[in-house]
């Protein structure tokens, strides 16, 4: 296993990327988001509101503005969980500002042979960054990973997961509906 850094060490690649940066989201929730104020006005019944200037928004905006794409697909179990709500909750302003992002049910992508060990993003289809996630849903680290065979596994695992997934709006709405 290459050695871990931190994410820091990795965030120039949303901006160096030329083509594609793809996200797979596997777990059930995530400290960072757990711990911060939207997620607790959320659980208190407050619908997030998207934020078009956060710098995460702008450069998916650039990017795309420049012909590239960013693409996730986020596995949710069934029913979901109060993290995977509040990230198709959030999901708007990111789809606004040129994000496509899809949800995947957990059993269809068991089904389907995707990996789920790890949330990784995927840039270019050259350079694959697996998340190490510990059992409080922190990032503890991540791999920086370029051998050819790592890097197509996870070419299939995204062409999978993107080519089952929905529109995570059409899912909220349905999840929304019955909360």
């Amino acid at each position: 296993m290459p050695p871990l850094v931190p994410f820091e060490d990795i965030v120039h690649l949303f901006a160096d990327f030329e083509r594609s940066a793809f996200r797979l989201e596997t777990r059930r929730g995530y400290a960072t988001d757990r711990d911060g104020a939207r997620f607790q006005a959320f659980m208190r019944g407050t619908d997030p509101t998207p934020e078009p200037d956060h710098p995460w928004n702008a450069n998916v905006r650039e990017k795309t503005a420049a012909g590239a794409r960013f693409s996730r697909v986020r596995i949710v179990d069934e029913p979901p969980t109060d993290g995977q709500r509040f990230l198709m909750a959030t999901a708007r302003g990111n789809v606004s500002a040129g994000e496509d992002i899809r949800v995947l049910g957990r059993t269809d992508a068991e089904q389907l042979g995707v990996d789920l060990a790890h949330d990784f993003w995927l840039f270019d289809s050259t350079t694959l960054v697996r998340m190490h996630i510990d059992d409080t849903d922190t990032t503890v680290g991540v791999e920086v990973i370029t051998d050819e065979a790592a890097v197509l596994a996870a070419c299939r695992a995204r062409d999978t997961a993107l080519a089952a997934a929905v529109p995570t709006a059409e899912v909220w709405a349905a999840v929304r509906s019955t909360v």
